[in-house]
């Protein structure tokens, strides 16, 4: 049984990142069972990799698209953008 090998971009360009995640968390658990072919394997591996930049993307999206809301001195509520090391 050989795994169909989707289209790259068409695929990834809509899906968003919980489907994305959980595609990939499939893929993983089809490849540790150790029943796939070669060309299978090679395939779902292609795909896992897709799916991993995709969903690094949107995470690094999502973490520029945060503001926190903050206080300024004379009381107004202000944004700055996120840093995770604050």
């Amino acid at each position: 049984m050989e795994a169909k090998k989707p289209e790259k971009d068409e695929s990834l360009a809509t899906l968003g990142f919980e489907p994305a995640l959980e595609e990939l968390e499939a893929l993983v658990q089809k490849m540790e069972q150790g029943e796939m072919g070669l060309d299978d394997m090679v395939n779902a591996f292609e795909r896992g990799q897709q799916l991993v930049r995709h969903c690094t993307n949107k995470l690094n999206e999502v973490e520029r698209r945060i503001e926190l809301l903050v206080r300024g001195p004379d009381g107004e509520a202000t944004t700055k953008p996120f840093n995770p090391t604050e």
